[in-house]
């Protein structure tokens, strides 16, 4: 799978980054993911994810990620093309690294940690992963948690 990362706020640290595009390869693995596959994730602060949460979700207010898929979820899947010469794009990852920095001190962890939990997170909901309701929500915190796991990131 590619990853396009952008650091907007150029406060990432490489060995961060390097975690986040390993976390995210396995993950694509475990998930089965066409290696053809792209995603970009997105460095940004917490007036540029406020702006995006306020024109796509109608909330005014910052929020720690935002996934915008490009492939259509069908009973809780995703659709893969099975066209091999087409590139899979899966969608694009927003994080406020803001937010992040206060919820990591907030749970008393690394920003690290908070950062590879945010794009797995956001990485799930563009496989379809979602929250909306118990079950959905229990669904999708059993994976974060076997894939962070099983990569060796713990809370």
């Amino acid at each position: 799978m590619h990853i396009d990362i952008h650091d907007q706020t150029q406060s990432v640290t490489a060995d961060t980054v390097d975690s986040i595009q390993q976390l995210l390869l396995f993950a694509a693995k475990e998930e089965q993911i066409p290696r053809e596959a792209e995603i970009s994730v997105n460095f940004v602060d917490d007036t540029d994810i406020q702006a995006l949460n306020r024109n796509y979700r109608q909330l005014d207010r910052p929020t720690d990620v935002l996934s915008f898929a490009l492939q259509d979820a069908v009973d809780e899947e995703m659709t893969v093309n099975d066209e091999a010469d087409i590139p899979l794009a899966l969608g694009d990852i927003v994080i406020s690294v803001d937010t992040a920095k206060r919820q990591a001190n907030e749970y008393e962890h690394s920003i690290k940690r908070e950062l590879c939990f945010l794009a797995l997170h956001g990485f799930l909901h563009l496989l379809g992963y979602d929250h909306m309701n118990e079950e959905d929500e229990q669904r999708m915190n059993n994976r974060q948690n076997a894939l962070l796991g099983t990569f060796g990131i713990e809370r």
